[in-house]
């Protein structure tokens, strides 16, 4: 067998898919945070984790090119080898002083974040374990270490428990890897359980505030703050890409051991460091989701309207309302199926299919934006109810 006959399996799949393949799809033009011409026809976007609408925000494409014409286009090279610019220093502070923990630090992407900060925590005679549902990047990450990995059922406090106990002493080694707010059916963590079962057996807790940051919490800090457990978690990881409308990634903590990361951490030291117009229009949007608490607000008016409608037509839906709306079908035809409908009228959501559905299903996912108008919400209503599912 060839080194490359591994991609015959890869190639039957996408030929499977046929025209309902989302990787096909390609956005002519971006209009509006919540609409694009795709296929030469106006569509409503549904599906890009723009939580809270900042992407075309003026103040965030103001300090962007600003920095640009200051700045340059891209820093050449990582912290480490290149110096730090002023920009990656104050966006770090800034973060810190926004979640009120003394440390942070970015990285170049929120993938990279969770790579760094788990290969950075995690040596041979450690432990960490994961929520079974956990995005791919915290088993990246967990993979690139030699401590024990393990999993624990999604969500389950219990589960978590059994798997410390057995852990016996080494629990005290061990990491707890959970998210705030998941993102493919929307539901988030039981926090407080969470973190009265870490501190029973002695162990640290790493929070993914990807989707949840500026979603949750009466300043927008996440599930964290939504639970009252803040002064409690070790770590939260982030990602700039969703609420902050950029790229990049975040870990602050109220350990000091995280300012030691930056020599043991490879995803830091061996990658460039965030282009300084990206760090600007960061730094623009964090601000944004300090002071205009109305994003939040209009982020959940949509997505409360969308979700309590769906779940009148008594459609299969995650098990809470949040931002992330998700319509489970059991058979991946019909899936496939409603996906193309939909982005023939003018709506694009995201394609879930097995492996990547939970328990086997598939799923259409809807993400909400603050910034899709009532009519907005009221065509995507219409048109997933003319889908007849």
């Amino acid at each position: 067998m060839s080194l490359l006959a591994k991609f015959s399996d890869l190639a039957e799949q996408r030929a499977a898919l046929g025209s309902a393949d989302p990787s096909k799809v390609v956005i002519e033009t971006i209009l509006s945070p919540t609409e694009a011409i795709i296929n030469g026809r106006h569509t409503i976007l549904a599906g890009t984790n723009n939580y809270l609408g900042l992407t075309f925000d003026p103040d965030c494409i103001a300090a962007g090119q600003d920095a640009l014409a200051r700045l340059g286009t891209g820093t050449t090279g990582s912290r480490m080898a290149n110096g730090n610019y002023s920009g990656h220093r104050a966006l770090e502070q800034e973060l810190a002083e926004f979640y009120g923990y003394p440390y942070a630090m970015i990285f170049s992407t929120g993938y990279a974040a969770n790579l760094g900060v788990l290969s950075a925590l995690l040596g041979p005679d450690d432990a960490v374990l994961l929520d079974a549902d956990a995005h791919a990047s915290l088993y990246d990450g967990a993979s690139m270490t030699r401590a024990g990995i393990y999993r624990f059922k999604h969500n389950d406090p219990d589960s978590l428990d059994k798997r410390l106990s057995r852990l016996k002493d080494r629990a005290a080694r061990t990491l707890v890897v959970i998210e705030g707010l998941y993102s493919v059916l929307g539901d988030t963590a039981p926090l407080q359980a969470f973190v009265e079962v870490k501190e029973r057996h002695g162990a640290l807790l790493m929070v993914d505030e990807a989707h949840s940051l500026g979603v949750y919490g009466e300043h927008g800090r996440g599930v964290v703050e939504s639970s009252g457990t803040q002064d409690r978690v070790d770590f939260v990881v982030g990602t700039f890409s969703k609420s902050l409308a950029s790229t990049g990634g975040f870990c602050v903590s109220r350990h000091r051991e995280l300012e030691l990361f930056q020599y043991a951490s490879r995803p830091y030291m061996f990658t460039a460091s965030p282009c300084p117009s990206v760090i600007a229009t960061t730094r623009a949007a964090l601000h944004a989701l300090r002071t205009r608490p109305e994003l939040k607000n209009r982020l959940w008016h949509n997505a409360e309207r969308l979700y309590g409608a769906l779940k009148e037509r008594n459609l299969w839906l995650g098990p809470e309302v949040s931002p992330v709306v998700a319509v489970r079908l059991e058979d991946r035809g019909l899936a496939l199926n409603a996906w193309q409908r939909l982005l023939e009228s003018g709506v694009y959501c995201n394609l879930m299919l097995p492996p990547a559905a939970p328990e086997g299903g598939s799923l259409l996912r809807f993400s909400l934006s603050a910034a899709h108008t009532d009519g907005q919400v009221d065509t995507l209503i219409e048109r997933i109810a003319a889908l007849g599912l």
